[in-house]
């Protein structure tokens, strides 16, 4: 049976919990999920092409049937499958950080942008490391090249929390406005979605049965 390849969010890895909690449910079903660490080793260098190739690695070696993506790892699916419509069956983005770039100056301020450009780097706490790490400014230069709406032809199930306070919902329910393809779901709960795993599994379940995934 085909894997299901999943992405975990900005500064996370590998070990993120929405990523073990889908890992241990798949395998009750006899299902693979591979999680990749989509910064390869070298955070501070992280952008979005160079996680864009680890994805298409894994693809490659894999071929998932199924992609989920939580956060930034939600745009970065998304971007993969506009860019390679028909090799996934189905999508699943967790809180899809849409026009991830393009956020930087309204949640760090245009001063504190400037500073990042000038100086190249800024600390960024890593949630998967415990710690604080440099992040280069190519991040922003690089995002910037990129849409903030992938135009996703593939079967798509969002799963949104309606009080994330990190992506404004706002984003997901525009990106599924003129999509018949996408199926949006915005449930009560913040950004990380942690306390409504059992009703995500659920949904996530139906939808994948709906498109024999």
């Amino acid at each position: 049976m085909p894997p299901v390849l999943y992405l975990h969010g900005f500064a996370s890895g590998p070990t993120s919990s929405k990523g073990v909690f889908f890992q241990q449910r798949f395998a009750a079903r006899g299902v693979e999920v591979d999680l990749p660490d989509l910064t390869s080793g070298d955070f501070e260098h992280l952008t979005l092409t160079g996680q864009l190739e680890v994805i298409d690695r894994c693809v490659s070696e894999r071929r998932p049937a199924v992609i989920i993506g939580s956060s930034l790892g939600g745009y970065l699916a998304a971007l993969y499958a506009a860019r390679h419509p028909g090799v996934f069956r189905a999508l699943v983005l967790l809180a899809p950080g849409f026009g991830f770039a393009r956020r930087w100056p309204e949640s760090l301020g245009g001063e504190e942008v400037g500073r990042w450009r000038e100086r190249g780097w800024r600390e960024v706490y890593h949630y998967g490391l415990k710690r604080s790490c440099r992040l280069s400014s190519q991040l922003l230069e690089d995002g910037l090249r990129y849409e903030d709406y992938p135009d996703v032809q593939d079967p798509t199930l969002v799963i949104h929390g309606a009080r994330d306070d990190v992506v404004d919902p706002g984003f997901s329910r525009e990106f599924a406005r003129t999509r018949p393809n996408v199926t949006l779901h915005l449930l009560d709960s913040d950004h990380q979605l942690l306390d409504v795993l059992d009703r995500i599994w659920e949904l996530v379940e139906v939808f994948l049965t709906s498109q024999g995934a």
